[in-house]
């Protein structure tokens, strides 16, 4: 997921026939932060870019988890229904690339690179950073595609976020808890605020979250959004003889789900935006597009003999999801957790490992080589004193003593704390790497 190593200076802007690699390094030297919360500079770019709002219909998704399971979900079942289709996310893996995917296929590179000289054009003296010019090159790539819905996932909040500068045609929001607090306070109603600043007036909307904190009711209320709520507009109901189902219940509608393994909220509120979106739709299409639905790094099964699972959560919220899901996979195998954890150094890391503690059997700590990276030690002073664990430099010395612990059959590997420790674990497990 590193982007370069050798980064460029601002003054060495790319030439012409330059590559996608080319463009990433010179990009993070052309903004002096790497967040810069505010949608007055980019604005100023997309009104050059698009004189009018672009010929589709936009589709956008904010939340603290599930984001990106949210946008796979309706990506997937708009393509079975007939639709054609550009989604945007954030972080990749690792390739830039998978940010923005046509119709369901990353980008091209020279597609990518087009877009990005586009937004160089219209830019010309105003400051970008790296993810507000990728954003304004996704949109621009998105209408060259000429798809008809625009898929399009928040980067941090919502409010003033880059994608935000776009008026949603429809939205969703996903789970909301707690991350990023030096950026969106530190508590629910506060970041429910920031998450609902992607409603606009009169438009339909879903959220997911079963407990919506009061401030993305009552921004709802005031713009009134015809809003879709779990719980109280529709429901998702377990079944006794079949627990891999889970049945989305919206009025007279039934849809079977898959109670795994992307989280069933986020797939749930998809399915039920997909139903406004296409009120003709099949709800048996829909269905088994939802069942055909995986996505790196959720929950993702990189190897068999250990069964390694990695998944890219990185605050309490996604670590308590994670922990649920290995109990039942502890259940089902009779097997040890051995957890190979390495974390950024603004995450809550003390609250993700009480988050996975009843769950975990053995921890392998390790460093994370990246910026804003915790080494071990630091990881170590943060969580303090932890049973069963042992200290790693490298997510490479961790996997290898990872496997020594896990030697019983049943056990399980799971490489969790960050995008970057999942990028890394796959990078030397399915030698994905660019």
């Amino acid at each position: 997921m590193n982007l370069s190593s050798n980064p460029v200076t601002a003054s060495e802007r790319p030439s012409e026939g330059a590559s996608v690699d080319e463009w990433l390094q010179w990009l993070e030297a052309i903004h002096p932060a790497e967040i810069d919360m505010g949608l007055d500079r980019v604005l100023v770019v997309l009104r050059r870019l698009f004189p009018k709002k672009p010929n589709a219909r936009i589709i956008t998704i904010a939340g603290t988890n599930g984001k990106g399971s949210t946008v796979a979900t309706l990506e997937r079942q708009l393509m079975a229904v007939g639709r054609t289709t550009g989604a945007y996310t954030s972080p990749h893996l690792q390739y830039y690339n998978e940010r923005v995917r046509i119709n369901g296929m990353n980008v091209s590179d020279s597609a990518l690179v087009s877009a990005f000289g586009k937004v160089e054009v219209a830019r010309r003296n105003v400051s970008l950073t790296y993810f507000e010019f990728g954003t304004l090159a996704a949109f621009v790539a998105l209408e060259q595609a000429g798809v008809q819905d625009w898929i399009l996932e928040v980067g941090l909040g919502g409010r003033l976020d880059a994608v935000n500068v776009l008026d949603a045609d429809f939205a969703i929001i996903t789970a909301i808890d707690i991350d990023h607090i030096g950026f969106l306070g530190d508590n629910r109603e506060v970041i429910g605020f920031e998450k609902a600043g992607i409603l606009r007036r009169g438009i339909p909307a879903v959220c997911a979250d079963p407990m919506p904190p009061t401030s993305v009711l009552q921004q709802a209320t005031a713009q009134k959004v015809d809003l879709r709520l779990s719980g109280r507009d529709y429901q998702l109901e377990s079944r006794a003889d079949d627990s891999e189902i889970i049945d989305l219940v919206l009025a007279e509608c039934r849809v079977a789900l898959p109670a795994g393994p992307l989280p069933v909220g986020s797939v749930a509120a998809a399915t039920v935006m997909a139903m406004q979106l296409v009120p003709t739709a099949d709800l048996e299409v829909l269905s088994e597009a939802a069942h055909a639905v995986s996505l790196p790094g959720r929950f993702e099964q990189l190897n068999s003999e250990p069964l390694i699972i990695a998944d890219v959560g990185h605050n309490p919220h996604a670590a308590r999801w994670l922990a649920s899901k290995l109990h039942e996979l502890k259940q089902k195998n009779h097997g040890r957790i051995v957890a190979v954890y390495a974390a950024l150094g603004d995450k809550d890391v003390e609250g993700v490992v009480s988050a996975m503690a009843p769950v975990v059997d053995h921890w392998c700590l390790a460093g994370l080589d990246v910026p804003r990276g915790l080494t071990v030690q630091q990881l170590e002073t943060r969580i303090g004193k932890i049973s069963s664990s042992g200290s790693y430099v490298t997510i490479d010395e961790a996997l290898s003593g990872a496997k020594d612990e896990a030697a019983a059959q049943g056990d399980c590997i799971v490489v969790f704390g960050s995008f970057f420790t999942v990028a890394k674990a796959r990078a030397l497990l399915l030698g994905d790497a660019p």
